[in-house]
């Protein structure tokens, strides 16, 4: 049997001098004598060289509980790994299976160093294990001492030989025994070793699983303990291969200390904080406009108002607005009309027109209605969503999403949130409460993620006693229907309040209830709907009293509590 990158070729078995010094090997073959000239001891790690000169291992070891398969200890020049890191490792070639074939054969120890399990890796990446390999620590942690500064930790053996070749074999390196997909549970049971260092830093592949698998070991350790090297190559030994190991090295001591997803040091945002913070986008209502400091994308606006109060009128109006005035490319879900009746709102904004009623429609030449479809469509940045009535949750922020990636629209109109869950609580099983509080987390980490400013429109309760929002009860934030994750997700909540049966039955006050951003509430200015045009204008300047129901007083100045 001729041994792998090796002249050298097995000859016999004897006996194993330093076991039979302990009264082991009774069969006397536990030493693999080779042509030339040098033996070695699969049970207790002896090996006599060539020239007649011992090495025993440092401690008596346990004789294996299986029967280790024999390899020979030599460089492996394919990997460009020397036979002196090789030797210290216990990393060798031999045969396996029936046919015998050529494999590697990595040695794995328990704690004392007692040789448990053999891992053997043949051509092709197809591993096997031989003996006990749940006895195992991680491979090559039989060599380190506990504690120290540094330990690095490796996704597979090859490159644990790697790394300790090129720090001269003096410094701690190990293995997962079973790469990535099993990494956790390794770390896991090695754990009270790998915290005796004061760094481990795991230099797994740069692939996703070998990544993935970095990040979720890192949250075993102690914070600031873990480190996630960043390497030049696939993996340590590509490094190797690509004369990149000064490269390598340098990845490994510049290792940044592991923070978990979302976990930022103040020190890396400086470039953030040094630019002036986003200009708001200002918007037709003046009063709101002065309280809010304009909209700005990456916010949540609420708008909500007793039913048929102009919630719905008043949104349309700012996001036209935005569209219009400043470029906003415009998504439009109005999930309580169709996508026909939600442009002619649009239309009619532009042409000042109520051109929803078919007597004004009419009356309208046709070159005026194409006028102003093409001024509000006709560059290509306002979409709508094509459904009637409830959708789930999930399918909605898809369509949603699209419209913000694959569209690019800068502003959503969700109008309105009620009609969202209104399905699901009826056959999902699911409280409204639930399902707002899932529709409006998703929601939120949707606007985090994408920038997107999201206009939506959501209903209130009823009140159990005194007057209706229909007669100009003033509007609070605990009067939100629903769930209290819509008061406390939003950036900005905004209410409509009008006494349709009143003096003024066409004029609402606007009263802002949150405003996290700034920090300014109260009224904001008033509206009035116009029955000839079918828009709610600025009105300000009067005073109109709404709100002052004695049993809901509330602040309405800039007095907010934070």
């Amino acid at each position: 049997m001729q041994h792998l990158n090796s002249d050298s070729t097995f000859v016999q078995h004897e006996p194993c001098p330093a076991c039979r010094a302990k009264g082991d090997d009774a069969s006397g073959n536990n030493l693999a004598r080779y042509s030339d000239g040098h033996g070695y001891c699969n049970a207790c790690g002896f090996y006599q060289a060539p020239d007649g000169e011992t090495h025993q291992a440092a401690e008596p070891k346990e004789k294996p509980s299986f029967e280790p398969i024999d390899f020979e200890i030599v460089p492996l020049k394919a990997r460009g790994i020397d036979g002196e890191t090789c030797k210290k490792f216990n990393y060798g070639i031999g045969r396996f299976g029936k046919k015998r074939e050529w494999c590697h054969v990595a040695n794995y120890h328990d704690a004392k160093g007692n040789l448990v399990a053999q891992h053997i890796r043949m051509e092709g990446k197809d591993f096997k294990w031989r003996g006990d390999m749940k006895k195992a620590v991680l491979f090559g942690q039989h060599l380190w001492r506990s504690g120290g500064r540094k330990v690095v930790v490796t996704e597979g053996e090859i490159d644990c030989l790697t790394i300790s070749m090129l720090q001269d074999n003096k410094w701690p390196v190990v293995s997962l025994p079973n790469g990535a997909n099993h990494a956790v549970k390794a770390i896991r049971a090695s754990l009270e070793w790998l915290e005796t260092f004061d760094e481990v830093v795991f230099a797994f592949d740069m692939d996703e699983p070998g990544q993935a698998a970095a990040q979720e070991c890192a949250l075993l350790l102690s914070p600031g303990k873990a480190k996630v090297a960043v390497l030049p190559e696939k993996d340590a030994n590509d490094c190797l291969k690509e004369s990149k190991s000064k490269a390598l090295l340098n990845a490994l001591w510049e290792a940044r200390p592991y923070r978990p997803d979302g976990i930022v040091s103040g020190k890396d945002l400086w470039d953030k904080i040094r630019k002036t913070p986003p200009t708001g986008y200002d918007i037709p209502y003046p009063l709101l406009n002065e309280r809010l400091h304009g909209l700005r994308c990456g916010e949540l606006y609420l708008f909500t108002a007793g039913s048929g109060i102009g919630k719905s009128t008043i949104v349309n109006e700012i996001a036209y607005h935005l569209k219009m005035a400043h470029g906003l490319p415009l998504g439009v879900m109005a999930l309580e009309e169709s996508t026909e009746r939600n442009l002619r709102r649009y239309l009619g904004i532009h042409i000042n027109k109520p051109l929803h009623l078919p007597e004004v429609h009419r009356a309208l030449p046709e070159d005026e209605l194409r006028a102003a479809f093409d001024a509000v469509t006709g560059d290509d940045k306002w979409y709508a969503y094509d459904h009637f009535g409830s959708s789930d949750i999930d399918t909605l922020l898809a369509k949603l999403r699209y419209m913000v990636v694959g569209l690019g629209c800068k502003v959503i109109v969700l109008d309105h949130i009620s009609i969202v869950v209104s399905a699901l609580d009826e056959s999902g099983g699911e409280s409204e409460r639930k399902t707002i509080d899932k529709l409006m987390t998703k929601l939120r980490s949707l606007i985090e993620e994408t920038g997107v400013m999201v206009l939506a429109v959501v209903h209130l309760k009823r009140p159990d006693k005194g007057k209706s929002f229909n007669e100009g009860r003033q509007v609070s934030l605990t009067d939100l229907r629903g769930s209290g994750s819509l008061e406390q997700v939003s950036d900005v909540v905004i209410a409509l309040e009008r006494d349709q049966q009143g003096d003024t039955p066409n004029i609402s006050s606007i009263r802002v209830l949150k405003n996290r951003p700034i920090g300014e509430v109260g009224p904001a200015g008033s509206v009035a709907y116009g029955s000839d045009t079918g828009r709610l204008l600025p009105a300000d300047g009067e005073e109109f009293g709404f709100g002052s129901d004695s049993t809901n007083e509330e602040k309405s100045n800039t007095e907010q509590e934070f």
